[in-house]
């Protein structure tokens, strides 16, 4: 994973999102210069950043990094009583378990 690559990814969210990389810069609380140089592969993104990034243009922290090992393993059923689709469900999970993937790999314990 590369810093060109992430950046390549996270425009390519951005764009996906409708989003310009003020609107985008605003959602997350970075600065548009900031934002601007992650996407040109000038600085590297910080998780928290990326988590930021990812919430922000509906995309997951796997799908921002191109490191997703969770999607391909997940099978999910459920049922919403609030009018939620399968796939927004399945994309909110996936969130949470690539977080908890990616903290697993980095050695950072769960804390209860």
């Amino acid at each position: 994973m590369t810093t060109t690559h992430v950046g390549t990814l996270i425009e390519q969210a951005r764009m996906a999102a409708d989003l310009s990389q003020r609107a985008l810069a605003d959602a997350t609380g970075l600065s548009q210069s900031t934002l601007s140089r992650i996407i040109s592969g000038d600085r590297v993104a910080k998780l928290p950043e990326i988590v930021s990034i990812a919430w922000a243009t509906g995309r997951t922290v796997a799908q921002l990094t191109g490191t997703s090992t969770v999607a391909g393993r997940v099978q999910c059923a459920a049922r919403a009583t609030n009018g939620s689709g399968m796939q927004d469900m399945r994309e909110a999970l996936l969130r949470f378990l690539e977080l908890d993937d990616y903290l697993d790999e980095q050695a950072i314990a769960a804390s209860v």
